[in-house]
């Protein structure tokens, strides 16, 4: 058998730490990656549960924030053809957000795809 692999910290100390892992997964629905850094900023350094859940909610924000971006310029510049670009990508946040916040109700870590790396 053999020792488990060390990992992202799984569970949480009390209430308060489940809470700043909701607010950065489902506060990116609505505000994007200023939900994921508020959290990380406030408790990043209190939590290593926090900052591990932050940190990832942060990179999948911004690397669709600016995805959304992209598309929504390539909307304007197509003259409305690729209207359906930005609404794609954001759906696509919702989405993830939604299955990051439920897992963190579980006391999951949740690894999201298709997201760049950017803070560690």
């Amino acid at each position: 058998m053999g020792a488990p692999y060390p990992g992202p910290p799984t569970g949480y100390a009390n209430s308060d730490e489940k809470t700043w892992a909701l607010i950065a997964h489902f506060g990116g629905i609505v505000v994007g990656f200023i939900a994921g850094l508020i959290a990380l900023l406030a408790k990043g350094n209190e939590s290593p549960t926090v900052r591990a859940h932050a940190v990832e909610a942060l990179n999948f924000q911004i690397t669709w924030s600016a995805a959304t971006l992209i598309a929504s310029i390539l909307a304007v510049c197509s003259f409305g053809i690729l209207f359906f670009l930005p609404l794609v990508t954001w759906l696509v946040m919702v989405i993830f957000g939604i299955l990051a916040g439920v897992r963190a109700i579980e006391g999951q870590l949740y690894r999201y795809p298709l997201s760049l790396r950017l803070i560690k």
